[in-house]
């Protein structure tokens, strides 16, 4: 006799009375296990809910409109493999000798991304694991991050490869255990049982509608901004069909959705000539090819996945952001003398006390006291939306590039707190031990180049912020007290902004400001 269950909303982070956009099954409808039974969207991504088991859809507990919560039921589903499994661990219940148990392993939660590339599988079956050894390596347009192994154990079976692309909940290996509790049956390497393979892009001649005297060509999928988009799964498959990016659509939906028209009209644009191709510039000819070695001996060195996304993004910004940079001074004498007073009293503690955590606080106030400063425009362009949290983003350079991750609700937080959490999160950077949606959120972004060099320098605003604090190396100059010049500890900033938003006298004003609060130090709440 088959076994009905219940099938409720798995654990999908934070996200609470989640639309349900998409309901792909109907009662009598036969499905495989993981495949998708209903979408969900946010305010930043569309979910999909899998069937945790194959079987027959019942009854549909609700319907396109609803709002669901993680436990919410949606479905029953008549499961005759959960009788077929319980009949087949009968024979230990009574008295076998407890196996080792074969588990399989899954992506964790890995914040909004999904759909990200394998670039590294660091075992092997057969090998020796212990907990928290790493597994495989991801890379998304922002980070890479470490999968690692839930416990310890022995791989027994490999369910991915380079290349693949995974999200949250798909099963990436099989791991057998020291068998502590009820045993396991091994699962059959059936194809249910695997992820879902991803929709490969089919070849130029056979997917993009393109005349072939049109020189025009779309631009390559960036899986990262593609998987950002707001669309629907079918809407998604429509665009890998005809190669089209989705991160460089615009929707015109409800929210922005982006709808099967958005797309044909975005591939008309690109194979008329009518937009611009790969970021360029309308009407501007593309590089020229120069041949390198013609001139003495080269060696190419291939950039890494997060460089070269990293720089689609930074280009992306400014080619679309008018930039602009206001140029000030602080002096930090008094600040530095305090910086060294309070990293003595810290030592103990293992804490340093940098200057960047002097500098997030400053900012949360400065932001505070202009508000326009923290805030994003609407896809639109028409709006402006303010923040009511102070979430600071800190630049931090890893081997791989430079990664920003966001030190959330600053404004809650003490000096050495701060310094504490800065410290963890470039450390976990660096090792790519930092998670997803720690590189999202952010507000304003510092980025300090003191520990380097330099005196200026114009930093690119980080989307969808409209202004970055860039901070160069500090130095003692003369400076006149009205009535003798003092050495000066003087700190050089550099504000770029976006001058959609922000107007030159409102950059200066806050600058103004900022220098202000770093010279007298005491106007903050440490």
């Amino acid at each position: 006799m088959a076994n009905v269950i219940s099938v409720k909303v798995p654990d999908i982070g934070d996200f609470k009375n989640v639309g349900i956009i998409e309901v792909l099954v109907k009662p009598g409808d036969k499905v495989d296990k993981e495949q998708s039974l209903i979408t969900l969207e946010s305010d930043k991504a569309s979910i999909e809910i899998p069937a945790p088991e194959a079987g027959v859809i019942k009854e549909l507990k609700v319907k396109v409109g609803d709002k669901v919560s993680e436990g919410d039921l949606i479905l029953m589903l008549e499961a005759a493999a959960a009788v077929a499994k319980t009949q087949k661990a009968a024979p230990a219940a009574q008295g076998s000798p407890a196996a080792p148990a074969v588990k399989p392993v899954k992506v964790p939660d890995i914040g909004d991304f999904k759909n990200v590339g394998i670039i590294e599988v660091l075992v092997t079956p057969g090998d020796k694991v212990s907990k928290e050894q790493s597994l495989i390596t991801l890379e998304s347009d922002k980070a890479s991050i470490e999968i690692p192994a839930p416990e310890a154990g022995v791989i027994k079976e490999l369910k991915v490869k380079v290349g693949d692309k995974v999200s949250e909940g798909d099963v990436i290996l099989m791991l057998e255990t020291s068998g502590a509790g009820a045993p396991e049956s091994k699962p059959a390497p059936t194809a249910a049982a695997k992820p879902a393979p991803q929709p490969q892009r089919p070849a130029p001649a056979a997917s993009r509608p393109a005349p072939a005297a049109s020189p025009a060509t779309l631009p390559p999928i960036n899986e990262g901004s593609f998987g950002k988009a707001h669309a629907s799964p079918s809407i998604r498959k429509f665009a890998r069909e005809l190669g089209a990016d989705l991160g460089r659509i615009q929707g015109t939906g409800p929210k922005s959705r982006i709808l099967r028209e958005d797309i044909l009209n975005y591939v008309k644009r690109i194979l008329s000539g009518a937009a611009s191709v790969g970021g360029g510039m309308p009407g501007v000819s593309p590089p020229p090819k120069v041949d390198f070695a013609s001139f003495g001996p080269v060696e190419t060195q291939p950039l890494s996945n997060i460089n070269k996304l990293t720089g689609k993004y930074l280009h992306s910004s400014w080619f679309h952001i008018p930039h602009v940079t206001q140029f000030d001074e602080a002096d930090i004498t008094e600040l530095e003398s305090l910086r060294k007073k309070m990293s003595a009293e810290h030592q103990d503690k293992g804490v340093k006390i940098t200057l960047v955590a002097f500098l997030v606080k400053a900012a949360v106030a400065a932001l505070k006291e202009f508000p326009r400063f923290n805030a994003s425009l609407d896809p639109s362009g028409e709006n402006l939306v303010l923040k009511k949290y102070f979430h600071i983003g800190v630049a931090v350079d890893t081997p791989d590039g430079l990664t920003v991750p966001v030190i959330r609700d600053s404004d809650k937080k003490g000096i050495a707190e701060l310094a504490a959490e800065i410290a963890d999160v470039a450390t976990r950077a660096r090792q790519k031990k930092i998670r997803p949606n720690e590189l999202q959120g952010g507000c304003f972004t510092i980025s300090s180049l003191g520990g380097v060099g330099g005196t200026a320098f114009t930093p690119i605003v980080n989307q969808p912020e409209v202004a970055i604090l860039g901070v160069s190396r500090s130095s003692i100059k003369p400076v006149y007290d009205g009535k003798q010049f003092q050495p000066k500890l003087m700190l050089p900033l550099s504000l770029s902004y976006d001058h959609r938003v922000i107007d030159g006298v409102l950059a200066a004003k806050f600058t103004t400001f900022l220098s202000q609060l770093l010279a007298d130090i005491k106007r903050l709440s440490l």
